[in-house]
């Protein structure tokens, strides 16, 4: 839609104050600027792996139900540290994280895979080879695991409960989903040997 002579529009504050008093905001006040997005805000609050996490929990259009869910989720969160916050040490509280959103970006990277298995044939036979994966597609198997396995547990416990104890497993390293990303790490090293099908 736009030239690319056009330059990306800068909308949060503490980046414009950093592009204002360097070199490039001299240049940039006289170059055409791209208009922004709707979804585009300059809100503190705003946190974009949180709205993506929203996204791909909604489903049929559903955003409001899945806005409160997150919002749920993030409220066990902060009422569960807490408790462990108030029963531990004082040593132990500097180590404990009470922030959901951070929790839920360590949890995110833990469960975040390098490589995947992709099937390709070669003389009738179908290979499980190993390939590595993209930035974009690591992060969405993680988080789809991550909401699959809260949908996937057989109980009548709600799913607020349920995804505030997976984000708080995969957070500190351990629960289900990190082990799927380890058993998926372990199937590539022991298909390693058909990683060069992959350029044939």
């Amino acid at each position: 839609m736009f030239p690319s002579s056009y330059r990306n529009p800068i909308f949060k504050k503490d980046e414009q104050e950093k592009v204002l008093q360097s070199e490039e905001g001299i240049t940039l006040a006289h170059m055409p600027i791209k208009s922004a997005f709707t979804s585009d805000t300059s809100s503190e609050f705003h946190d974009v792996l949180a709205r993506k996490f929203m996204n791909y929990i909604m489903r049929d259009g559903r955003k409001v139900l899945a806005r409160s869910l997150l919002e749920k989720t993030f409220e066990n969160i902060k009422v569960m540290q807490l408790e462990h916050y108030n029963k531990s040490s004082p040593e132990q509280k500097q180590y404990i994280e009470l922030n959901p959103k951070v929790i839920l970006e360590r949890a995110i990277q833990n469960c975040t895979p390098i490589l995947q298995l992709k099937k390709i044939k070669k003389g009738g036979i179908t290979y499980q080879v190993p390939v590595p994966v993209t930035d974009t597609r690591a992060s969405f198997l993680s988080m789809n695991w991550l909401i699959r396995s809260a949908k996937g547990e057989a109980t009548k416990t709600p799913l607020p409960t349920v995804l505030a104890r997976e984000l708080l497993d995969a957070a500190s390293n351990k629960g289900r989903v990190v082990k799927k990303k380890q058993e998926l790490h372990r199937q590539c090293e022991a298909n390693r040997a058909y990683a060069h099908f992959r350029w044939t």
